[in-house]
């Protein structure tokens, strides 16, 4: 699901991140680990960090000496991701460039980077990685962006592995005959600009891997759909109600068909994503 629908704050990054965490493609997740995680030290620039999830579930599939530089353009969420990591590793330590921690064997040091991706993307990239990474973030982006973003990633050479992408799946438990409907106008909403131009929306995985693929890297794809039931009923309550003020805002549903959709309690939900990891050949 697209974070521009719910907002961007750190009570949603919390509720999403245990089903972002167990959704992730555990056949991707083998192949990073195969594939990077034999190298006894590794840098990694991660864009759109939010509160550090994405570090939090990929820091175990590398190796024993990482070198995070964690990117966001909002400084509270920053400051987010410095408590919550802490709280997760076994031990943290700050300094004067950001955080060593310590975790399960690894050596992990942590630097922020307050920055705006729309503006400075080029800049950002330059400052070089062994792994570009980012969680749910492309769908938001323009094509040029994914562009820019794969050319710069190939410049280096450096591998590239992102995240739970929106691909315009969605299911809704129990069903309502507006479903159809309300989809085709949030996915309509999602092609709006979301700070970097006209976004590529749940087309975004399938760019990514075109531009990959034109750069000669080898392109893996694996599923990282949230299928939520009984026990994200919290979530599922949150995400319904994004879905719905997405929809508003394309004026695209009648009001009242919104309105009776709400009424609907969900028990489940299908939320489709796509993992990509990229690797130069």
């Amino acid at each position: 699901m697209n974070d521009a629908a719910v907002g961007f704050d750190t009570s949603w990054l919390d509720l999403r991140e245990p089903a972002d965490h167990y959704s992730r493609s555990e056949d991707l997740a083998r192949v990073v680990s195969r594939q990077l995680g034999q190298r006894p030290s590794i840098s990694v620039l991660d864009l759109g960090c939010g509160t550090g999830s994405n570090l939090r579930a990929t820091a175990p599939l590398l190796g024993p000496v990482q070198h995070w530089t964690l990117v966001d353009h909002d400084e509270a969420l920053l400051a987010a991701a410095i408590d919550r990591l802490s709280g997760w590793a076994t031990s943290a330590e700050r300094d004067s460039s950001g955080l060593i921690l310590h975790k399960d064997g690894k050596c992990i040091t942590v630097r922020c980077v307050g920055a705006d991706l729309a503006y400075d993307l080029e800049g950002v990239l330059e400052v070089g990685a062994d792994l570009y990474t980012a969680s749910a973030l492309f769908d938001l982006v323009s094509d040029d962006t994914i562009a820019t973003l794969a050319a710069n990633v190939a410049r280096h050479r450096a591998a590239f592995f992102t995240t739970l992408i929106y691909n315009g799946a969605q299911r809704w438990t129990p069903k309502h005959e507006a479903d159809a409907e309300m989809t085709a106008a949030f996915r309509r909403h999602q092609g709006r600009d979301k700070g970097f131009g006209p976004a590529a929306g749940p087309i975004a995985p399938l760019l990514i891997a075109a531009a990959f693929d034109e750069a000669g890297y080898a392109v893996l794809e694996g599923d990282s759909g949230w299928r939520l039931g009984a026990a994200n009923l919290a979530l599922i309550d949150t995400l319904a109600a994004g879905f719905a003020a997405a929809v508003r805002e394309t004026g695209q549903v009648p009001e009242p068909t919104v309105d009776d959709w709400l009424r609907v309690r969900r028990t489940g939900a299908l939320v489709g994503h796509t993992d990509i990891l990229a690797l130069p050949g």
